[in-house]
């Protein structure tokens, strides 16, 4: 699961950041209104929540979260300020946050908010089986199927497939597929992209699959049936 954190205390952003890590979350953070704003509005990022101070320097927290908003950018968001007076709550939500934590607070109780907001149901949760002609893939367990024939993928593999069976005959660029597989923090060079195509091709093989990776050479792959 990917994260976004945006909060401008430096100290502050590094503990939380280093806390959502060693629970397992993928954290992208950054400290200033104008690149977070960039950062909340790409959904190449493919983040699945935002934590958002709200008082960030250049441009603050709650004009980026009514931008996510209005972008239909619907991920949960949880706005975190000093500010804890009662009307400032009720805009912190009114303009588009899921949650509302005041400083200071403990970091548990940060952790005990994000998971309370990805356990909601399905709709701010992605499909974890998808189809596509005579695939179907079940993200969970990670279990590639088409027809009688099965096997199991490796969690790259998975993230990989995942992306290109949520969207099948769309066009990605090896930096596409980088930011939302290894995210912005990663050092993957473009050549892993093209390893792990070239693993997943073999994959379709081995389960005798009429789907193709197909190539677009200078722009990237996609995926077709």
């Amino acid at each position: 699961m990917k994260i976004l954190l945006l909060e401008d205390d430096l100290e502050l952003c590094n503990i939380m950041q280093l806390e959502l890590e060693k629970k397992g979350y993928t954290v992208d953070s950054c400290n200033d209104g104008e690149t977070a704003m960039l950062y909340a509005l790409n959904t190449d990022y493919s983040y699945d929540l935002a934590i958002i101070d709200r008082m960030l320097p250049v441009i603050d927290g709650l004009t980026i979260i009514k931008a996510m908003r209005a972008k239909e950018i619907s991920i949960p968001v949880i706005i975190i300020t000093g500010m804890s007076a009662l009307d400032d709550r009720i805009e912190g939500l009114d303009g588009g946050a899921d949650d509302y934590l005041v400083k200071p607070f403990h970091v548990r109780e940060l952790l005990a908010r994000v998971r309370a907001l990805t356990r909601r149901p399905a709709q701010i949760k992605t499909n974890d089986i998808l189809t596509f002609v005579d695939l179907t893939f079940n993200k969970t367990n990670r279990e590639l199927r088409c027809e009688d024939k099965q096997l199991l993928l490796t969690a790259k593999e998975s993230e990989l497939l995942y992306v290109l069976m949520q969207n099948p005959e769309t066009l990605f660029s090896r930096e596409q597929l980088i930011l939302k597989i290894w995210g912005t923090s990663s050092d993957v060079e473009p050549g892993n992209v093209d390893n792990y195509i070239s693993f997943l091709r073999k994959r379709f093989k081995e389960l005798q699959s009429a789907c193709k990776i197909k190539t677009v050479y200078g722009a990237g792959y996609k995926l077709e049936g």
